[in-house]
């Protein structure tokens, strides 16, 4: 039996979804209602650089959103690691996550990057969206692939995220051969 003392849901809504990189005791589908997805935030330091920062999600507030991800159940000791990874503007929210398979809402935590961070870019038209985001590239890879990685798991999921898959889609016309 696993100590549950001091453990803390976390929820994932972007990168988190398809590559957790850190132990978790549980993990669920989940959902977080009020706020929705959108690529926002600049990335200096995983998709982008210092002089050309990409483009990664955060979460907005939306009155009538509910945003679909994956929950984990974390031993304290993993905000060392997730703390570091969110560091470029992030910070942690507390939310309340519906576990989606077993219909219980708990108590959690979500990395939200509000406008005001020094890494904040804002929205932007879908077009000039998808240009800036098919041109950048930083130390994790490519900016596309992580919006195609993003788009293909909450479509494994069974989920949709219309501003996630518009992008892909305008992504995908960008890298189609001429």
């Amino acid at each position: 039996m696993v100590d549950r003392r001091g453990s803390t849901w976390v929820f994932g809504y972007g990168s988190l979804i398809y590559k957790t990189g850190f132990d978790f005791l549980r993990c669920e589908r989940a959902a977080v209602r009020g706020w929705q997805r959108r690529f926002w935030q600049g990335s200096h330091d995983h998709r982008g650089t210092p002089e050309a920062p990409g483009r990664v999600v955060t979460l907005v507030p939306a009155a009538r959103a509910v945003c679909t991800g994956i929950a984990y159940l974390v031993e304290p000791a993993v905000f060392d690691y997730l703390d570091h990874r969110e560091k470029n503007g992030y910070r942690r929210q507390p939310v309340e996550i519906a576990l989606t398979d077993t219909g219980e809402v708990c108590a959690g935590v979500t990395y939200i990057a509000q406008e005001g961070n020094p890494a904040y870019l804002g929205p932007a038209p879908m077009e000039e969206l998808a240009r800036h985001i098919a041109a950048s590239r930083g130390p994790s890879g490519s900016n596309m692939d992580y919006v195609l990685e993003l788009a293909e798991s909450l479509e494994a999921m069974g989920e949709r995220d219309e501003h996630v898959s518009e992008l892909a889609r305008r992504l995908k016309e960008f890298s189609r051969p001429v």
